[in-house]
């Protein structure tokens, strides 16, 4: 079956699930693409930063709690959690799971263009397994 609908989540959307609920939108017009977290705090502006690198803007983009996603909505549910623990779907919707770092980091080591270089790599991997995603289901 090919979704009509897909849901990114991670922990706090306000990285993994935001970069790819931006790239999901840009590569398939015509799809409902959402996102949501366990966790819900604020979009990264890294997250909007390196989206925007890519024609995508996602300065409106906020963070939303899965509790608020309607379960009949989604079609097929991505997770992207790779050491902390995945947020739950209750729907009967198909699932994956990406395990991609999380990008954003309280390391006080960690220079602003330290974290855009890690920015940029979770992007980069959300948009190549977005490729291989349609080049096996659209």
């Amino acid at each position: 079956m090919t979704p009509k609908s897909i849901l990114f989540l991670c922990v706090a959307n306000s990285a993994r699930s935001q970069m790819a609920e931006g790239l999901a939108r840009q590569m398939f017009p015509g799809l409902r693409i959402q996102s949501a977290g366990s966790q819900p705090s604020r979009v990264n502006p890294y997250a909007i930063e390196v989206l925007a690198e890519q024609g995508i803007d996602a300065s409106a983009h906020t963070s939303k709690s899965v509790q608020d996603i309607e379960p009949n909505s989604v079609d097929l549910v991505v997770t992207l959690c790779a050491e902390e623990v995945c947020p739950l779907f209750l729907g009967k919707a198909e699932r994956i799971h990406w395990p991609i770092p999380d990008p954003a980091s309280d390391d006080p080591s960690l220079t602003p263009e330290d974290l855009r270089v890690r920015f940029r790599a979770g992007r980069d991997e959300i948009r190549r397994r977005l490729e291989q995603l349609r080049a096996e289901t659209f």
